[in-house]
């Protein structure tokens, strides 16, 4: 199987319903976004729903950390990407983009997902078959520069009197 380098989820809308009071698409909606692009990245690897069913495996989300940098408004189409950036047995360390189609990011979202057996439920690490997947897309991403974006993390810059930092 070939993986497109990032991954890019189908152009959507915005449903109404997730708009806010400031006539925006609300912050909690940006990760629903994010995770429709994973959703669309897991199906190409084979762990959808079916492998919940099918083999009680699944992936969990323990962290994650979202940038929002230009809101989106009731009619905008946005592609959402995924960027296998790092993994091992147990673990997946994505970054995303969602992009407005006419090219200005939105948002940017970094998350570590962890490969959980349900019958724990417990990380566990992938079986072979999904594990060979993974590092085919991560073979594919390998070509992608680091994003400038990825690796950032919250803190407060304290200046002194003068304005410095």
């Amino acid at each position: 199987m070939s993986f497109d380098a990032p991954v890019i989820a189908p152009t959507r809308g915005l449903d109404p319903a997730w708009l806010d009071y400031n006539g925006h698409l609300n912050m909690a909606y940006y990760n629903v976004l994010f995770d429709k692009a994973v959703d669309h990245a897991f199906a190409l690897i084979g762990s959808g729903p079916d492998y919940l069913k099918s083999r009680n495996m699944s992936f969990f989300t323990a962290e994650a950390h979202v940038c929002y940098l230009r809101e989106l408004k009731p009619d905008a189409q946005v592609n959402t990407s995924v960027q296998l950036l790092d993994h091992d047995a147990k673990r997946l360390h994505f970054y995303q983009e969602i992009r407005h189609v006419e090219g200005w990011v939105s948002a940017t979202s970094e998350t570590l997902l962890l490969h959980v057996d349900m019958s724990g439920p417990r990380a566990a690490e992938m079986p072979q078959d999904i594990f060979a997947k993974v590092s085919e897309m991560a073979e594919a991403h390998a070509s992608l520069p680091r994003p400038e974006r990825a690796g950032r993390s919250v803190q407060i810059v304290r200046k002194d009197s003068r304005g410095s930092a």
